[in-house]
């Protein structure tokens, strides 16, 4: 089972029918994000195979797993913001045990994202799990 609040944004995306009211709320969360300071956004954490400039800053404390991130894209903001709520604070081997393919399925993700987008949304789950997985 994921986060908590990665279930509440599930129960939130059931609610909402149409595919354009669930872009605005992913919108929304990436502008709810704290930005990434200018000093983390350095090549070691930009995230490569996005179409727009993504950055990821993730940390381990005391065994849980964290990230900071940020992108130049306001909808690619928005979907930092959803993988925060699958991993924020989740223990390192969960991270790795996540099926974030399936998890993000079930938003609806997989079907409206455009090839890039979805492209970019792989290299992001990729780079989480190859960072929790040198922890």
């Amino acid at each position: 089972m994921a986060q908590e609040s990665f279930e509440e944004l599930v129960e939130d995306f059931e609610f909402l029918d149409d595919w354009e009211d669930r872009y605005r709320m992913v919108i929304e969360l990436g502008k709810a994000m704290q930005p990434l300071p200018d000093a983390l956004k350095v090549p070691a954490t930009r995230v490569e195979g996005c179409a727009s400039q993504v950055w990821l800053h993730p940390q381990i404390d005391r065994g849980l797993f964290s990230f900071q991130g940020d992108s130049d894209a306001m909808i690619v903001r928005g979907l930092i913001a959803v993988l925060h709520k699958l991993y924020d604070g989740l223990p390192v081997p969960e991270v790795c045990a996540t099926d974030a393919r399936a998890e993000l399925g079930r938003l609806g993700l997989n079907e409206h994202l455009s090839a890039q987008r979805s492209n970019g949304l792989r290299a992001m789950v990729d780079r989480i799990g190859e960072y929790a997985a040198s922890a």
